[in-house]
């Protein structure tokens, strides 16, 4: 867990690839893409269906571990604006049982504008928190403090010879967009144009490892 200040805000960046608000005991978490899979076979391609339990036993974990009493999901948390209806038992009681004990909202997004029958919680487009701006996706001209998800940010470096990927927050002064959530999601690269572009100059894509916020500066 690392600590780091945010447009004068405490915020916690978790390696799950979670935000920890210590001051409401909220958690923040993007695009958890439930039923992404069940999506895809209703097409003809077939994938494990197990990636809603997995996400939801991940968030489930990270609930109890960091005592959360507020959820914030910041939209495309399903994969369609019917993925609640597709839900496993199992993963359906998970989902019930966090909307249930926990102040929860989910923020529209572009996959999931309108979400029926979302499990319990409350649906809204974006929420202005505390001095916080929470939506999907960045608005490159809004000057407010922002916190967004949508574009699944992933670092991609060469090290001792090898490629690594790892999912990362993408930060300036006013923005932080944050990686996906979900177990079956993929990453756009940290330094792609339309990353840079949604959030300005001074982008630096952030990976809390142990006590350290690791930052890499991004090309304008």
């Amino acid at each position: 867990m690392v600590h780091f200040s945010f447009a004068g805000t405490e915020l916690i960046a978790l390696p799950q690839g979670a935000l920890f608000w210590p001051a409401r005991k909220a958690l923040l978490v993007a695009d958890l893409h439930l039923e992404k899979a069940s999506w895809f076979a209703r097409f003809g391609q077939m994938l494990p269906p197990y990636d809603s339990i997995a996400t939801l036993t991940d968030l489930t974990v990270l609930a109890d571990t960091m005592g959360a009493d507020e959820i914030w999901c910041l939209g495309d948390s399903f994969h369609d604006r019917h993925g609640c209806d597709r839900l496993p038992a199992q993963a359906r009681d998970l989902l019930t049982a966090l909307t249930a004990r926990v102040r929860w909202t989910w923020i529209t997004g572009n996959h999931d504008p309108g979400i029926a029958d979302h499990c319990g919680g409350d649906v809204v487009q974006e929420a202005l928190v505390d001095g916080l701006l929470l939506r999907h996706e960045a608005d490159p001209g809004e000057p407010r403090p922002e916190l967004s998800g949508h574009y699944h940010p992933k670092l991609r470096i060469s090290l001792r010879g090898r490629q690594v990927s790892r999912r990362c927050f993408i930060g300036t002064k006013r923005k932080l967009i944050l990686p996906a959530f979900g177990a079956l999601t993929g990453g756009l690269d940290a330094a792609h144009p339309e990353i840079v572009r949604a959030v300005g100059a001074g982008a630096e894509a952030l990976i809390p490892v142990a006590d350290r916020l690791l930052r890499f500066p991004l090309a304008a």
